[in-house]
């Protein structure tokens, strides 16, 4: 009778139902301050003090930066942005909250900064002192991106450095739950000077980047690239980036805050590949020069320009001054960039005329499952 009993009770563990790993989508609910499902192995942090103070304050902060800004520019976007299915967003950092409320309808994006990737999040092989860390470290680290609208590098590098959960990924991951995006796979790759991708230990050495496919509530799959990669010339067109984002086709792009690195003889490749391959370009004065745009671009500026805060002064453009004032007040209903505040942001919408039927067929395309 006891032999019985034993296998009995061997084939009740055995038959007993595993349970489930954390998923990506898990992790990233966790560091956003956001409830998981009752059976995630993550579940039980949401009952601890620190874990409840993280989404308390992440709530209010991402509650202010939606009234004040992130809803206002969907509104905007809808009304003046052509839809496209690609968005080019260089030295964007992990910044997905931007990206996704100017092109919401992309349904690939590929992001590009100096800011390292870092590990794929797993709270789940954390002690609690290292969670309560990151939550702290993602708090301080993305503080400047939800007040001001950019990050400032490194203090976000260093700020996450010395978290368990360190580099870009957490940052996205957050900007992703928040923006109601649920998180299918994240997956390490690295680029070949081909542009091809490769995950696993052929990633080792190569361009580091992560690919994030998401959904939206509505279902439809997208796809979120951020690759730490130099884009100036000595780096763009030699280590895969350029060759990558050739494959993707013509896109839109995205420029702010990008520290006036395109107004330099040192960025020309991707300058030139931003205006070759956009079909529609939304920048900020830290952006591409307006003397670089020819005469099949549309420029329409918006806001009001005041020059460069005081450490870019030699970067004032006397071009864009002259369009402001040719074109008249356009009003911009938030803030952006350096000159962070409504009243003194200024953004420009540039199309590319050559081609009307571009804007047409981006949106056909915007729209394809």
């Amino acid at each position: 009778m006891g032999v019985w009993a034993v296998l009995i009770a061997c084939i009740i563990v055995i038959a007993a139902p595993r349970a489930r790993a954390a998923s990506a989508n898990d992790n990233a609910r966790i560091l956003a301050g956001l409830p998981v499902a009752s059976d995630s192995p993550l579940a039980p942090l949401t009952s601890q003090a620190g874990w409840k103070a993280h989404s308390h304050g992440f709530d209010a902060a991402f509650k202010r930066v939606e009234d004040r800004q992130l809803s206002k520019i969907r509104a905007w976007s809808k009304d003046n942005v052509p839809a496209s299915p690609v968005l080019f967003y260089m030295f964007s950092g992990p910044d997905f909250l931007y990206a996704n409320s100017f092109f919401p309808d992309a349904s690939t994006y590929v992001l590009a900064g100096l800011e390292p990737v870092g590990q794929i999040p797993d709270l789940e092989t954390l002690p609690r002192s290292g969670v309560d860390g990151a939550l702290r470290a993602l708090h301080t680290s993305t503080q400047s991106a939800l007040n001001l609208s950019f990050f400032i590098t490194k203090d976000m590098k260093r700020q996450l450095r010395a978290s368990r959960v360190g580099g870009a990924l957490p940052v996205l991951y957050v900007f992703l739950a928040r923006a109601g995006k649920t998180i299918e796979s994240a997956e390490l790759v690295g680029l070949d000077d081909a542009g091809e991708l490769h995950s696993g230990e052929e990633a080792k050495g190569r361009v580091a980047g992560v690919k994030i496919v998401f959904s939206n509530p509505d279902g439809a799959r997208k796809t979120l690239y951020f690759f730490s990669a130099d884009v100036s010339d000595a780096s763009f067109a030699k280590h895969g980036l350029q060759a990558f984002l050739d494959k993707q086709g013509a896109g839109s792009a995205l420029l702010k805050s990008a520290s006036y690195l395109l107004h330099s003889g040192n960025f020309s490749q991707v300058r030139e590949f931003l205006l070759t391959r956009s079909v529609s370009i939304v920048e900020d004065d830290s952006g591409i020069p307006v003397a670089s745009f020819g005469p099949d671009w549309r420029l329409d500026a918006y806001g009001r320009y005041s020059g460069p805060i005081a450490i870019f002064s030699k970067n004032y453009q006397a071009r864009l001054a002259r369009l402001h004032q040719t074109q008249g007040h356009r009003p911009l209903p938030f803030g952006i960039g350096y000159r962070w505040r409504q009243s003194d942001s200024n953004l420009l919408l540039a199309i590319k005329k050559r081609s009307e039927n571009s804007e047409t067929n981006a949106q056909k395309k915007a729209a394809t499952p």
